[in-house]
């Protein structure tokens, strides 16, 4: 790895002197735009736009446009006298806990190396912050621009999560929050059966990336000469208008795929509770609603039936058992609906 940064960490009047190394590195696969006919790279240009002169990179400046259109040149003369009393160093300026950070805040993660003559009191500064259960929050300039960041223990060294300013985080300012949402209580004890069903712990190794994979495959077989081979895609699975009905079939697939969690929160196989937690009970009570609203609908039915029998003329005695065994028949046959 090559640093980055180089400076002190300042905490008290204690100085330890640092490098930073980029924490994280793209994996993306990188391609150039180029001519599809032949295969020729784009190149671009910097060009003036009042005379169409290429500029050279070392000919160029920073320039702020104000309203009436004209433009301030800065140069670099100009940034290297700004009063920036922390361009080469990470400055603790309190320590806090980690949960009170906010990660929107977060933008970049950077490891801190000692150098070896400041390996004794990183050690120190490192165990005491390891053992306080907290992180400093510091201030730090890189590229010429003043950041909040964070410095916090991981895997024996200080990793530095550098942060945005509070005025950079953008207001969610959206209709739907205006409004009034109606939950009932049955659909939120689903919905938390349904996290509870994917409940696990964090195991970044166990995700790849599908998509780069299936990229990378189409290269080798462009290189190979062969036709690219298209991976296996699932078929679209239709929306399920029913909300209730949506978060049963929800969590029945969730158990197939994570058949370790299934019944750890005392829930039938379609979503019902059959313990006494209060996501069981709701679960039931909104199953039993809606299968009580099927039974009334049946009982309805029948009644009217039972009219209609009493108001037809006898036909003797084997019409009465043939319409008694017809009536057991259909009772019989009337399927019995499940509380789900």
């Amino acid at each position: 790895m090559r640093s980055v940064w180089k400076g002190v960490i300042s905490f008290g009047l204690v100085s330890i002197p640092v490098r930073l190394y980029s924490a994280t590195q793209e994996r993306d696969i990188a391609f150039h735009q180029v001519r599809r006919s032949d295969g020729s790279r784009v190149r671009y240009r910097r060009v003036a736009e009042a005379d169409g002169d290429e500029v050279n990179y070392a000919d160029i400046a920073k320039g702020f446009e104000l309203p009436d259109g004209q433009t301030v040149v800065l140069t670099d003369e100009d940034f290297a006298n700004l009063p920036l009393s922390t361009s080469r160093a990470i400055d603790v300026l309190e320590f806090v806990p980690l949960e009170q950070v906010d990660p929107i805040y977060f933008a970049k993660s950077y490891y801190v190396e000692p150098d070896r003559t400041g390996a004794k009191p990183y050690v120190l500064l490192r165990d005491a912050l390891a053992e306080s259960g907290r992180v400093a929050l510091v201030k730090i300039a890189l590229r010429q621009r003043e950041q909040l960041a964070t410095l916090r223990v991981r895997d024996g060294v200080f990793v530095l999560e550098t942060m945005i300013w509070p005025d950079e985080v953008r207001e969610p300012d959206f209709p739907f929050l205006g409004e009034h949402v109606e939950v009932r209580p049955q659909e939120l004890a689903m919905a938390a059966s349904l996290i509870d069903t994917l409940a696990a712990d964090f195991d970044p190794g166990r995700f790849t990336d599908g998509y780069r994979t299936a990229l990378q495959s189409v290269i080798d077989a462009k290189i190979a000469g062969q036709a690219p081979v298209s991976p296996p895609v699932s078929p679209p699975e239709e929306p399920v208008g029913d909300l209730m009905a949506a978060l049963r079939a929800s969590i029945a697939a969730a158990r197939r795929d994570h058949p370790d969690s299934a019944g750890a929160d005392g829930a039938g196989a379609d979503g019902a509770g059959v313990d006494g937690s209060p996501a069981g009970k709701a679960i039931a009570d909104g199953a039993a609603s809606e299968a009580g609203s099927t039974k009334a609908g049946a009982a309805k039915a029948g009644a009217a039936k039972a009219g209609a029998a009493k108001a037809a003329p006898p036909k003797g005695t084997a019409g009465t058992a043939t319409a008694k065994s017809k009536a057991a028949s259909t009772r019989s046959a009337t399927p019995t609906r499940r509380s789900a």
